[in-house]
């Protein structure tokens, strides 16, 4: 059904305040040499229940309707925001570090993934499923949540701090970005099980599974298990040699027309693949992501790295320009923090998560061989969830995994310990930060701009 000319400018009209709320209080953030990303939760925090809708409740549902086709319209550009973050996020799970380093990165992954991913499978036994649980939460599937809620670590938040700091090419840099790489793929990997399995318990399952008509545990549990680490592991081993055959077919005629349009195209094809298997949208487009830059480059042709670097050039932009700030914007625009947060729960999940994180993370520093400064600095910084933890928060929320109370806390965990980090590491470096260093002549992909490649003479 075609929407009307009041409808249309009505749709305008609210992604026009979103837009709006989300930059200004982003670049308020920035200012402070605080994350943007939290800057635009709070923007749409004001815009939603918590200020303007106790305030003037009706002025609120009448710009920012519940149901009906803005309602609907609204969601589409907050789900194409959601998989365009995704699709940069997979982008940027690379790095590059030293033997050294690497040995110390293994051993912190490790154990700041396992001890506080068993923590939270813990906590989980002992809470009362009803003081979490959404209509689709089961045991298996809040106990995966929980263990992810108490693991998780921020790429993009963690990177935007180091640059900040100017530490961005430092040994301790390049261990905290290791660690927060293989966590965060090996965690992102779990929650599709988990969005699998809720799907698969829910009346709006898709997939291959949904077909087979049954939604008994084991099997369940195991196909879910069995087709995400096989597209997991396809899209890591082939995926980036595809994206690149691909890209390089003469018969290609969009990639040689633009090459924006044929990364967008590939990230489609990629949440379509997770469809189809009943894999969650949000694991095709983090895999798309990481396909199509690491095909950019193992390229090796100069014109063809050129292309690439502006196309994702271009999709950063308009993504960081309007659906990325409306995703963040509307999971403030959903949070009511007088009705849904439980302040004693927020405390001591909040208190007991960065405990077991940092704690596990510290000690394995100091056995990795590094000082008591440097684990401490390592436990701090991993100890951001930002944008990962609210990825966590919107998608089990909106599965029905978890209920307005911990979705909540979910949020607000993420916003402090961003918060936290960022305050900690700034007082940390303040009297030894390095010179900075001299550009490399030929940077990685992701160090690069478009500015670093000539045009493509026709």
């Amino acid at each position: 059904m075609a929407l009307s000319t009041n409808e249309i400018a009505h749709l305008l009209l609210a992604l026009m305040v979103i837009v709006l709320a989300a930059h200004t209080t982003g670049r308020l953030f920035a200012r402070l040499r605080q994350p943007p990303v939290i800057g635009e939760i709070v923007g749409g925090l004001l815009l939603g229940p918590t200020v303007v809708g106790a305030l003037a409740p009706d002025a609120m549902d009448a710009l920012f309707p519940t149901s009906g086709p803005v309602a609907a319209g609204l969601d589409v550009v907050n789900q194409l925001g959601l998989l365009l973050l995704m699709f940069l996020a997979g982008s940027e799970l690379r790095t590059q570090a030293g033997q050294r380093e690497r040995r110390t990165a293994a051993l912190v992954a490790t154990a700041g993934l396992a001890v506080p991913f068993a923590a939270g499978i813990g906590m989980a036994l002992v809470m009362r499923r009803a003081d979490i649980a959404g209509p689709n939460g089961t045991a298996v599937t809040l106990a995966l949540t929980l263990g992810i809620a108490t693991a998780v670590a921020a790429i993009p938040v963690i990177s935007r701090i180091l640059m900040d700091l100017g530490i961005q090419h430092t040994a301790f840099a390049r261990i905290v970005l290791m660690v927060a790489v293989i966590e965060d793929a090996l965690l992102y990997v779990v929650l599709a099980v988990v969005l699998g399995l809720a799907a698969a318990h829910s009346s709006e399952g898709t997939g291959l599974w949904s077909a087979v008509g049954t939604d008994a545990l084991l099997p369940t549990t195991a196909y879910y298990v069995a087709v995400t680490l096989l597209f997991f592991g396809a899209c890591a081993l082939r995926g980036p040699r595809l994206f690149q055959w691909l890209a390089s077919r003469p018969w290609n005629v969009i990639e040689r027309q633009n090459p924006t349009a044929f990364r967008l195209v590939f990230l489609f094809a990629g949440v379509g693949c997770c469809t189809a298997l009943g894999i969650n949208t949000v694991f095709g487009a983090l895999m798309a992501g990481v396909c199509a830059a690491r095909g950019d480059a193992g390229n090796g042709d100069l014109q063809a790295e050129g292309r690439a670097l502006h196309a994702w050039d271009a999709i950063r932009h308009f993504s960081l320009a309007l659906f990325v700030p409306v995703y963040f914007a509307t999971v403030g625009l959903h949070l009511d923090l007088v009705q849904q947060l439980d302040p004693l729960f927020f405390v001591w999940f909040l208190v007991l998560a960065c405990a077991v994180k940092g704690g596990s993370v510290w000690l394995a520093g100091v056995l990795a061989g590094e000082t008591r400064t440097v684990s401490t600095r390592l436990a701090l910084a991993l100890n951001a969830r930002g944008t990962p933890g609210v990825l966590l928060a919107t998608v089990t929320y909106d599965a029905g995994i978890i209920n307005g109370s911990f979705f909540a806390t979910l949020v607000l965990m993420s916003v402090v310990t961003c918060q936290i980090a960022g305050f900690w590491l700034e007082r940390s470096f303040r009297h030894d930060r390095p010179a900075a260093p001299q550009q490399p002549t030929a940077p990685p992909l992701r160090e690069r701009t478009a500015a670093d490649i000539p045009q493509e003479v026709p």
